[in-house]
């Protein structure tokens, strides 16, 4: 099943990245593709795409199906929806742009086996500029659909917030007879997260709390999101080998960016490392429902995959601090840049 957007080679990207790079190159990329896009568009596309930084649409983000604002890809041509293309992999790591894919194929697969096409529609994913791209400003964009809502927010262009972030699959793995079928976009979010939980049971860890996972993601679709009570095991009473299992689950989530943003995101929540929680709940079988959620400080990673009988997944990313870019952007919230 062909995506919306245009057929990208993989390459190998390192499970957990190096030091901090500078940020300002990637921002400066960034920005340039945001304007490469605007200045694309005709006048009515340009309404729908453009608002300003402070506009309370920065942070109405969510990931059902609903009505939304912004410029959707069945409103573009093949130029622009290339453009889109290059905006998030301004962004992006080959990964995420493969997770990206891989989303919006799975809203086509259940409009064509559903026959909701309508309803399931995979080009009603939409892009939402925030104030003006350029090098060294302060700016933000979004792309968000069912299942996917992408937010960045850029500050002074030496910083970039890439919270919430919000990923799911439904199903989680297809498995009927089906062209698609085998396709499952997070089961490194899934098996490692599981092998993890697996030793620290095992090693007598209580990871386990309660018996029964939520349904749903607890921080929903939160604009500000509060700590959560803490639960699971805390990584400083973890092995060296189980400490390294936990850096490398985050690792997944932070490598679905560039490495110069993954890195600088790494380089934080490893110097929390020993506020850092995992906790588990619900079975440890391959196919039974579970959630379990990463958190330290600020940082929270919660993941649900029981709908559907444990075959429908959410994950989110978020920090309770600087979603949106909230702590950075300090004296720039009121701002209209």
């Amino acid at each position: 099943m062909k995506t919306f957007l245009l057929t990208l080679a993989l390459g190998t990207a390192a499970l957990i990245a190096k030091e901090p790079a500078p940020l300002a190159k990637v921002t400066a990329e960034m920005a340039a593709a945001a304007n490469s896009f605007l200045g694309a568009l005709n006048e009515e596309q340009s309404k729908k795409a453009k608002f300003p930084f402070a506009a309370d649409q920065r942070e109405n983000w969510g990931f059902i199906p609903r009505e939304r604002k912004g410029l959707a890809l069945e409103e573009l041509n093949e130029k622009q929806t290339a453009l889109v293309r290059a905006l998030l992999k301004s962004a992006l790591s080959d990964p995420g742009l493969e997770k990206v894919d891989a989303v919006i194929a799975l809203e086509a697969f259940l409009g064509e086996i559903e026959k909701r096409p309508e309803f399931r529609n995979h080009k009603a994913y939409f892009t939402s500029v925030f104030g003006e791209p350029k090098a060294g400003g302060t700016w933000a964009w979004r792309f968000e659909g069912h299942h996917l809502s992408l937010n960045y927010t850029v500050i002074d262009g030496k910083t970039v917030a890439v919270t919430p972030s919000f990923f799911a699959a439904n199903p989680g793995e297809v498995t009927i007879d089906h062209k698609m079928k085998g396709t499952r976009p997070f089961h490194a979010e899934e098996d490692l997260a599981r092998a993890l939980a697996i030793t620290l049971v095992e090693s007598g860890k209580a990871v386990v709390y309660p018996e029964k996972p939520p349904a749903e993601i607890l921080t929903a679709e939160d604009r500000a999101v509060k700590q959560l009570e803490p639960v699971g095991v805390k990584a400083k009473e973890m092995t060296a080998a189980q400490q390294q299992a936990l850096k490398e689950l985050i690792a997944v989530y932070a490598n679905r960016h560039r490495k110069e943003i993954a890195a600088a995101d790494i380089a934080k929540i490893s110097a929390d490392m020993e506020n850092l929680r995992f906790g588990w709940a619900g079975g440890l079988k391959r196919g039974e429902p579970y959630y379990y959620r990463i958190q330290g400080t600020t940082f929270l990673v919660e993941v649900a995959n029981v709908q559907n009988n444990g075959n429908h997944i959410h994950a989110v990313w978020r920090d309770s601090a600087n979603d949106f870019g909230r702590d950075l952007l300090g004296g720039h919230v009121g701002e209209d840049h």
